[in-house]
């Protein structure tokens, strides 16, 4: 039976249309303003005559194939639950520490050579705590991951 423009339209009629909408907005047929403006006389409008109007210079969309809410975002993948993914990221993550390390033991040198007197090594400072803390994730790191997933 089609749906006359006198016959009064359901809550999930109306969240139909809302998608609808949405999805004009998103496509930019719609901008924020006149969106916020259609969308309230969605939620005042009683009829389909009503919701019609609210949609009737746009292109057609079949209303009953849109969900009445929107849906929800699919989780994302946790990553260290992906060896490899981990694996990669503990690499670069020693690089960089490799790399900063590196870095500062050189300004240590240039410093101790152009200096009168001994120079405190700093750089051990800076690679210290760093260094353990990766030591520590790259022995139990992964363990600790698979044991609390389990």
């Amino acid at each position: 039976m089609a749906a006359s423009p006198e016959m009064r339209a359901s809550d999930g009629d109306r969240e139909r249309v809302a998608a609808a909408l949405r999805e004009h907005m998103v496509e930019g047929r719609l901008d924020v303003d006149e969106f916020n403006e259609r969308l309230e006389q969605v939620y005042k409008s009683r009829t389909y005559g009503e919701l019609a109007v609210v949609t009737s210079d746009l292109p057609a969309t079949d209303l009953h194939t849109l969900p009445a809410t929107t849906p929800r975002p699919q989780p994302r993948k946790d990553p260290r639950k992906d060896p490899a993914k981990a694996r990669a990221e503990l690499r670069a993550n020693w690089a960089i520490w490799a790399m900063a390390s590196s870095i500062n033991w050189v300004i240590w040198l240039i410093v101790s050579t152009t200096s009168d007197g001994e120079v405190y090594p700093w750089p051990l400072w800076v690679m210290g705590p760093w260094g353990v803390v990766l030591l520590v994730s790259t022995l139990f790191g992964n363990s600790a991951v698979n044991k609390r997933d389990n």
